[in-house]
């Protein structure tokens, strides 16, 4: 692997099987089946949320470290900023102030990625909680309020679903503070995001 550009190790598998759930999520979004993109999203939320702990059973070199850790990112702004808005505009989500909300929403979520990149660099990033909502949450917090049209008025539904979206926005760049997942959290979060795809395979 020493001719191919990059880092080729068992430590990033999970990150590169997050980008390919997101690829095939805004290649099922294009093509209509919007239930199918949004299991995709969820099971990119999954790789995300261990890629961490896998690749830290691996042995790597410091080169290699940083090298996840940018690669993280870049897979989170095709996962969590890409794939959402890409299922947006198939819904149909595709007024002005949409797109407005999509630039910020993308501005937010890329410059949140790039400032905690450097803060982790200096060796500074927190520890025992995040600043902000994490960008891989709009995983869940898409999906779940996407089951939301089954009950709403369509009227209702555009509005509840594009409030979320705003306030997923708000609160990736708001300096508070939420826990990191610890133990049993990551048990809660596994059996939920399965929950949701339960229910999207129930609805397709």
């Amino acid at each position: 692997m020493k001719r191919i550009v990059g880092f080729w190790n068992p430590s990033v598998i999970l990150t590169y099987i997050g980008m390919s759930f997101a690829v095939a999520g805004m290649f099922l979004a294009v093509s209509s089946k919007i239930n199918y993109s949004f299991i995709c999203l969820v099971l990119c939320g999954i790789c995300d949320l261990f890629d961490g702990s896998v690749a830290r059973k691996f042995k790597r070199s410091d080169e290699e470290k940083a090298f996840g850790i940018e690669l993280d990112s870049l897979v989170d702004v095709i996962s969590f900023i890409a794939l959402p808005v890409t299922i947006f505009l198939n819904i149909g989500f595709v007024t002005p102030v949409h797109l407005i909300l999509y630039i910020i929403y993308s501005i937010a979520g890329i410059a949140r990625l790039g400032y905690f990149n450097v803060i982790d660099a200096d060796g500074e990033g927190p520890v025992n909680h995040y600043t902000g909502l994490p960008i891989t949450y709009a995983a869940l917090v898409f999906s779940i309020m996407y089951l939301s049209v089954n009950i709403l008025t369509e009227n209702a539904f555009v509005i509840v679903y594009t409030l979320s979206m705003a306030v997923v926005t708000v609160l990736e760049v708001l300096k508070i503070k939420i826990a990191k997942p610890k133990g049993l959290a990551y048990v809660f979060f596994g059996v939920l995001a399965i929950a949701v795809i339960t229910m999207y395979i129930i609805t397709i």
